[in-house]
């Protein structure tokens, strides 16, 4: 099979098109092309008045070695990758120990899935709740304003990201093609094909949740077993080798393979390891605010005369600008035809987020617009200074936003201005419960402010009306990552001193989003499998 790559052509074209660019490009007549599939689609906006789709396509013909020697120096024609997934060991029947995963985000789901698929039977022990009672929980505070600190946006079935854009797409090296294992896992569990190929493909939280709870039917089918409501609150350690884990409940579990996948806002745990001397690490983040457009005013600037082709759906962005103070300003988890949402999981805090359906069709755009901070400038010392600075501007969030969980927000205009706002224009906010008028420039430190009211009409020039005056911030956003590293070896993924313990995703500080966490735990699950066969043969 051959792949070819950069193969363009026009917004509106048939399947025909397709197969008369192949034998083009090839130089073959009809009957010496058996076939081909579309390995991936993506959209070239470049000229918003002429955009393109770019395929690259894996295509099957007769005399595959003559067209290799034909075009032997052309980069766009090569033999197509092996793409499959290939296990690296399966358990033997009579195995009677079983790995544990805490936490069930991407990283824990995935290494409880391939954990299961391997014959292993892991058992994994989640905090929250199952997804839909989770659900249910999260609509507790975005329409009555009550939160459940045990049940929210970030502890659940499905992590942070069942309640996010659904983004599936990385910018990870990736040279084993794990990620096609994962999407393919997603479209057995009900996902559209489309995510296989499209370059950037979403789900959105409705699909998500359906999904969630056919990947945890497989998992339990294959042997492996869930438990909700099931906070770790200690890892049991004996000469530097982890022996199990206790429940909030008392419970010990025994275990001398721990994946630890809690995501980036499992604060209280970060602050169990430190204590038990598993060794972490302060690490960069970023904070700031989410933005909010119309979505229409983003579709004229990015497509031009194609805004509004339902071909192209709702269009994106990514922006950055290097602020004259030394700081990167950057747009963050953009969240096309969208809503805010309040992502908080403490009492007394406010954090926002962004969320996408599939279908992308609100009213609004948003995205964060953030500025990166390190430890060594901003929170010096101990490791979890981070997450006390975290603290700290979400605290002052929910003081601004009146103490009741509405958000602090300010237009655009206002807060270029340096004035407080007191009624909205244009765009209305998309945050519940709410979101309360204020001034914003108490809401992150000096040097953040000062370098988004720089970044603001630097981002207009790539995105004509992004400074608009009566577009919406809403405060704050402090959870872009972890605010630690739990470090881990390089070879066999266990912690650099705790044998056994398996930091994974997010909240260890080794991915970045839904797609790069579920990675990760398939790396980590297969790092555990590996240890425990050699532990038998010994």
């Amino acid at each position: 099979m051959l792949r070819l790559t950069e193969v363009k052509l026009p917004l509106a074209h048939a399947e025909r098109e397709i197969r008369a660019a192949i034998l083009k490009r090839l130089g073959i007549s009809d009957d010496e092309l058996i076939g081909y599939i579309v390995f991936k689609r993506g959209v070239d906006a470049r000229k918003p008045n002429a955009i393109l789709y770019t395929y690259t396509l894996d295509v099957t013909v007769r005399d595959e070695a003559a067209v290799l020697v034909r075009f032997g120096n052309d980069p766009h024609i090569r033999i197509a990758p092996d793409t499959r997934y290939h296990f690296v060991a399966q358990a033997p029947k009579n195995l009677t120990s079983r790995p544990v995963v805490i936490g069930m985000g991407p990283a824990g789901l995935f290494a409880g899935l391939l954990l299961a698929q391997m014959g292993f039977r892991p058992l994994i022990l989640e905090r929250g709740k199952a997804v839909r009672e989770r659900t249910k929980d999260t609509w507790g505070l975005w329409r009555q304003g009550v939160l459940n600190p045990e049940s929210n946006v970030q502890f659940g079935e499905g992590g942070a990201g069942t309640f996010s854009d659904g983004k599936l797409y990385s910018q990870i090296k990736d040279p084993r093609f794990l990620s096609r294992k994962v999407l393919e896992e997603f479209v057995k569990a009900g996902a559209p094909e489309e995510i296989l190929y499209e370059s950037h493909p979403h789900i959105g939280t409705f699909k998500l949740v359906g999904m969630v709870e056919k990947m945890r039917t497989t998992i339990q089918t294959l042997g492996g077993e869930i438990r909700f409501g099931s906070r770790v609150d200690d890892i049991k350690i004996t000469d530097g080798q982890v022996t199990g884990v206790v429940l909030a409940n008392g419970e010990h579990i025994a275990t001398n393979h721990l994946v630890l996948a809690v995501g980036h806002s499992a604060r209280d745990t970060f602050e169990m390891i430190h204590k038990r001397g598993i060794y972490i690490e302060a690490k960069p983040f970023s904070i700031g605010f989410r933005i909010e457009h119309p979505q229409s005013l983003i579709d004229a600037a990015r497509y031009g005369k194609n805004a509004g082709n339902p071909l192209l759906g709702a269009a994106d962005y990514k922006l950055v600008h290097h602020a004259s103070n030394g700081r990167s300003v950057y747009s963050f988890c953009m969240c096309p035809g969208g809503t805010v949402v309040a992502a908080t999981s403490e009492p007394g805090r406010v954090v926002t987020n962004g969320m996408s359906q599939y279908s992308r069709n609100e009213r609004n755009a948003n995205s964060g617009i953030v500025v990166g901070i390190t430890p060594e400038q901003d929170y010096p010392g101990d490791p979890l200074a981070g997450m006390e600075f975290q603290r700290r501007w979400e605290s002052r969030a929910y003081e601004l936003g009146g103490g009741n969980y509405q958000a602090p927000g300010q237009l655009v205009g206002d807060f270029l201005a340096g004035k407080p706002s007191s009624k909205f224009g244009e765009v209305l906010p998309s945050y519940t419960p709410g979101v309360h008028l204020t001034d914003l420039s108490t809401a992150l430190p000096d040097y953040a402010i000062a370098a988004i009211r720089e970044a603001l009409p630097a981002f207009a020039k790539q995105i004509r009306g992004f400074d608009l005056a009566d577009a919406v911030l809403t405060g704050v956003e402090t959870r872009t990552s972890s605010p630690i590293r739990i470090k881990r070896n390089k070879d066999d993924y266990q912690s650099v001193n705790t044998k056994g313990l398996y930091p994974s995703g997010e909240g260890a500080g080794y991915a970045g989003g839904i797609l790069s966490a579920a990675v990760d735990g398939i790396e980590v699950a297969e790092a555990v499998a590996l240890s425990i066969m050699r532990t038998i043969t010994k």
